[in-house]
C-alpha cells in the first residue's frame, strides 16, 4: 500500500495537490501552521491512494513525499 507524507510546515496550502489527485486523498486542512498557511493533509479518502505521486509532481514547494 503506498504511503504518502506531508510536511505541514512547508506546505503553504496553494492546493494544486488537492487537484491533481484523481482519488482526493487530499484536502486542504482547517488548522494553520506555523508560517499562518492552512497545509494540505491527507483527507478521509487516504485508503484510495495508488501511489500515483501527482500530488507530489505539483508540489511547487517539495512538501511532499510518496512512498510505494
Amino acid at each position: 500500500m503506498p504511503k504518502i507524507e506531508i510536511d505541514e510546515q512547508r506546505c503553504k496550502g496553494c492546493g494544486l495537490c488537492t487537484i491533481a489527485c484523481p482519488k482526493g486523498c487530499i484536502v486542504l486542512s482547517e488548522q494553520i501552521n506555523n508560517y499562518g498557511y492552512t497545509p494540505a493533509i491527507l483527507g478521509e479518502a487516504k485508503h484510495k491512494c495508488t501511489g500515483c505521486a501527482l500530488c507530489a509532481e505539483m508540489c511547487p514547494d517539495l512538501a511532499i513525499l510518496v512512498f510505494k
